[in-house]
């Protein structure tokens, strides 16, 4: 009997704007679309639809000072609801029962969980909650890479209901003999912190397709001796393994790998499907063409 199909998610954002001739630089990455271009932000998340996703991811990931510098204590609520609000639009024109999920970044700069800073962590994440509220189907936590993040964001929820996600970024620029977080902390013990927390996904997001499969199996394992009913998914990107020297992601504008086109990302999901995973999509570098591919072949 052949897998269930997935849950397919959207692709990634920002390299996507970029690909479009759409206004962006760093440090702002995909925010600065929000105000310059925001139908070219609908415009690709109706692309994403039109590819087949069951869930869109709304464009609030750069809305943090790492990437708008001091315009985020002026505008940061501003610019979470316009993130939320340009998806639910692309939504509502689409006429399809797609979702939309909000977008909780990490708060202090990708890939930096030596940066998180909790006390400080409120005055960054209110406003994007209270922006994206209105517009959101599921709270998505992600490129989370320590626990501690995760944490932070469940603790901040509203009381409103809906689902929690968490997803969390692997360390991937060199071998491991079990998964790990960014923080060096275990995905056997992510696993288990996202049951306790009650988070009714675990995904692994923006690392290399090649660390994700040991990640799902964990997970799976996991879940599975507790008789947790978690979902886990998966969404990978398209880079080369980010240098421990940088500072952060997006840092720069990273190479995008020649050998991940649609038909090897659609290799590696089936993996990830077989392996225990019911949600894929894609991160950074992987677009529309990738995600139709996905939606046609694991449906």
């Amino acid at each position: 009997m052949p897998p269930p199909s997935p849950i397919i998610l959207d692709g990634g954002m920002g390299r996507e704007l970029h690909r479009r001739g759409a206004p962006f630089r760093q440090p702002e990455w995909s925010a600065l679309a929000l105000t310059e271009a925001p139908a070219a932000v609908r415009d690709t998340h109706s692309d994403y639809i039109r590819a087949g996703v069951q869930v869109i991811t709304a464009n609030s990931y750069a809305v943090v000072p790492f990437h708008i510098g001091e315009r985020f204590w002026q505008e940061a609520e501003t610019l979470a609801a316009t993130a939320g609000r340009l998806a639910r639009e692309a939504v509502e024109q689409s006429g399809k029962a797609v979702k939309v999920a909000a977008s909780l970044p990490p708060l202090f700069g990708s890939y930096r969980p030596d940066l998180f800073d909790a006390e400080a962590a409120p005055a960054l994440a209110d406003p994007l909650l209270r922006g994206l509220a209105p517009y959101a189907d599921i709270w998505l936590a992600e490129t989370q890479s320590s626990i501690a993040e995760a944490r932070f964001w469940q603790s901040r929820l509203p009381a409103d209901g809906k689902p929690f996600w968490v997803s969390f970024t692997l360390e991937d620029t060199h071998e491991h003999d079990r998964p790990v977080l960014r923080s060096g902390e275990s995905v056997a013990e992510a696993a288990q912190t996202v049951a306790d927390l009650g988070a009714q996904a675990l995904l692994f997001n923006c690392s290399r397709p090649e660390v994700m499969l040991a990640a799902v199996q964990t997970a799976h394992d996991v879940f599975s001796k507790q008789n947790k009913d978690i979902l886990i998914g998966v969404y990978a990107n398209a880079f080369e393994p980010v240098a421990e020297e940088m500072n952060a992601a997006n840092d720069g504008l990273d190479e995008i790998r020649q050998d991940t086109t649609p038909p090897n990302y659609l290799h590696w999901a089936q993996e990830w499907r077989d392996a225990g995973a019911s949600i894929v999509g894609g991160c950074c570098g992987i677009g529309p063409e990738h995600i139709a591919v996905l939606s046609e072949k694991l449906k």
